[in-house]
Order: structure tokens, then sequence, then C-alpha cells
């Protein structure tokens, strides 16, 4: 089953991206968000997001329980959007979640899907190092994160100012 990453920076074209892909597959689209509304201005964005989505699509909010939510919603006719593990592991953070079941979990969720899954991440670790040590944990965090979920899929595409460029299938090493 393909399953993809899509990376980028803040406003880099990743959902978007992320949701024309599962809307050209023809299945049934399944978006799961991890997004909170912590204040106003998430609660637009969130809202920001709804509105851009077709009503055919089946949203589903799950914050924590990423790898169950995926379980659940897989079916054979589906394709599902995961939008975004960097909101996720800030909610791991946030809850005091230990994060490496919670990986391990997602990574074997993946890999028994019935389904298409495009999963969105920020990538985090092309910036300078954070000045405080929650923020450099985070940062750790998400990049192991990133690193374990582009071994686990077939595609990862990283977006650059609402241009995709494909980084797996990489190149072959050597001359």
């Amino acid at each position: 089953m393909m399953h993809i990453l899509v990376l980028g920076g803040q406003r880099s074209g990743k959902s978007r991206f992320a949701e024309a892909t599962v809307r050209a597959s023809r299945r049934l689209p399944v978006f799961i968000a991890t997004a909170t509304a912590g204040d106003d201005e998430m609660r637009t964005r969130i809202e920001a997001h709804r509105a851009s989505r077709d009503p055919g699509w089946l949203t589903i909010e799950e914050p924590l329980e990423l790898a169950a939510a995926l379980r659940a919603a897989a079916r054979a006719d589906r394709a599902i959007v995961v939008d975004c593990l960097t909101l996720w592991v800030s909610n791991l953070f946030d809850a005091g979640r230990p994060l490496e079941p919670a990986f391990q979990d997602l990574v074997a969720a993946l890999a028994a899907l019935s389904c298409p899954a495009i999963l969105v991440s920020n990538e985090v670790g092309s910036g300078i190092i954070p000045a405080n040590e929650l923020a450099r944990r985070y940062a750790d965090a998400l990049g192991q994160l990133n690193q374990r979920v582009a071994a686990a899929v077939e595609r990862v595409v990283l977006m650059t100012a609402g241009q995709p460029i494909l980084v797996k299938p990489a190149l072959p090493i050597g001359l």
C-alpha cells in the first residue's frame, strides 16, 4: 500500500498537496486532524482548513490516539490524510505521554493499513538549534519521528514554496 510523508516548513503547501493527492486517488477521502483549538488564532486556522475541504471528506479529530484513529478509519476504498505529526508530537508532550510507544504504534499501524495514507509533518531540523531545553527535546523528537515514518513509507515529498520535491525514492548512492 502506498504511503507518503509530506514534509516542509510552515505555509509550504503541505496540506494542500496531501489533500489534492487524496482527491486524485478517487477514493473516499478521510482527514485525521491532530490540532486542538487552544486559542482564537488556532480556531481560525482549523476552521479555514475545514472550509477548504469538500463536504465529502470524513473528518476525524484525534489529538493523541493517532494509531488507533488510523486503524479505525482504514478501509480498502478510502485514502487518509493525517495532518499533522507536528501537532501530534506537541500534544503528546503537553499530555506527558511517553513518545516511544506512541511512535512505535504509529509505525506499526502504517504497516498494517488497508488503504493509502499521507502524513503531513513540519521539517524542523533546518533552522537554528532552539535556545531552550524543551524546544530542543521537541525538535529532536519530531526529527526522530519524521525519520522513522520516512523509513516506513514508500514516498517522501518535501514541499518548498508550494512545489513538491521528491525525496524518496532517492537516487542511488555511488558514482
